[in-house]
């Protein structure tokens, strides 16, 4: 009964064999390999991009913070949503890529942001006064940390704002197959066709052993976003074996059929709880994670009975009065199984 996280899912068995083939013989390093090619070629016809730059990191933390140090100066502000990755779970990265920036914070309820209150946040920043930052762009993320999915409609009524300010805008798609799925749109609607410039489309979470790629829509920051991307650490040497997880990932349609489970169990999962009269939802369920409340005694018996899930904050306790309810995150991922779902929703429909 694993909810903890789509990372503690292991890698879908085509991106091993994948990298196992790429793994015969030599081949050029650094981004070189003619797998490469062949994923730059497949991601521009995905997106319907045909002039996009396309490259390959590690982690979505560098993925991320590599794609705002290519749109914002060092004196320069990120406009993001409280709970947003940028904030809370990068470690500071985003400042440390820009060299100096700084995050503003965009209210928003079920983790969007509004365009009224990123208007306000943009107009509050001060222009012209050398004693305080500068308005640099907007980061947004679909799939939100809320679980919640913003349609190409509600993206493109943020990137109209930030227009309105002249100021870019990037997607944290880390979940992004999660929230195509979600929403029944296609990939460039989701993306440049709604203003985005730049996107960290995501693949870790979703079954590969650890491969990021970034989108940029505008290739007038290609050159830069290579040399940040050699300047931080973040140019493999054996380039081919990312190359390799992001071919397998898109052939036949993967990257959708493995986000399409783990919404699928997530719904089953939500379907389960909405039944349960004292079990609620925190944000209405999307995709494939869910935020609930529960009693502290539910929540003692199902993690003391092998579930697997984290508490919302970290920092609660299990030890405390049984009828106090606590907040939680519940995650399906690619291999989600029908009986983890039902084991779980057995452990949790009791109230005693």
């Amino acid at each position: 009964m694993e909810f903890g996280s789509d990372n503690n899912a292991g890698a879908a068995p085509e991106i091993i064999a994948a990298i196992g083939k790429a793994n015969d013989g030599p081949s050029p390093s650094y981004g070189s390999d003619p797998i490469m090619d062949r994923v730059r070629d497949r991601i521009r016809a995905l997106f319907e991009a045909p002039e996009a730059a396309v490259y390959l990191v590690g982690t979505g933390t560098a993925a991320n913070a590599l794609s705002l140090s290519v749109n914002c100066a060092p004196w320069g502000t990120v406009y993001c949503h409280p709970n947003a990755h940028a904030e809370t779970d990068e470690c500071g990265a985003p400042e440390f890529y820009i060299g100096g920036g700084k995050l503003k914070l965009v209210a928003g309820g079920h983790g969007k942001m509004t365009p009224d209150a990123l208007a306000a946040a943009i107009s509050d920043t001060p222009q012209g006064d050398v004693h305080a930052p500068q308005r640099g762009m907007v980061t947004l993320t679909n799939l939100t940390e809320a679980g919640t999915a913003y349609s190409p409609a509600e993206v493109a009524a943020l990137t109209g704002v930030a227009r309105k300010f002249a100021l870019p805008v990037h997607m944290d798609g880390s979940r992004f197959a999660n929230a195509i799925m979600a929403t029944g749109s296609t990939p460039a609607d989701m993306t440049w066709r709604a203003g985005i410039d730049i996107l960290s489309f995501g693949g870790t979470k979703n079954g590969c052993l650890g491969v990021e790629a970034v989108v940029i829509f505008d290739p007038a920051k290609a050159w830069e976003f290579e040399l940040r991307r050699k300047r931080g650490g973040h140019l493999f040497s054996k380039h081919r074996y990312l190359s390799a997880q992001i071919e397998a990932y898109l052939d036949g349609g993967l990257w959708l059929r493995l986000a399409a489970h783990a919404n699928e169990k997530a719904k089953r999962l939500a379907d389960g709880i909405a039944a349960l009269p004292h079990v609620d939802f925190i944000h209405p369920p999307a995709a494939n994670m869910l935020f609930v409340s529960m009693a502290r005694a539910i929540h003692r018996r199902a993690l003391q009975s092998g579930a697997h899930y984290y508490l919302h904050p970290f920092a609660a306790s299990l030890d405390g009065l049984d009828d106090e309810r606590l907040d939680a995150r519940l995650v399906c991922s690619w291999c989600t199984t029908d009986k983890e779902v039902d084991s779980f929703l057995e452990l949790i429909r009791d109230q005693g």
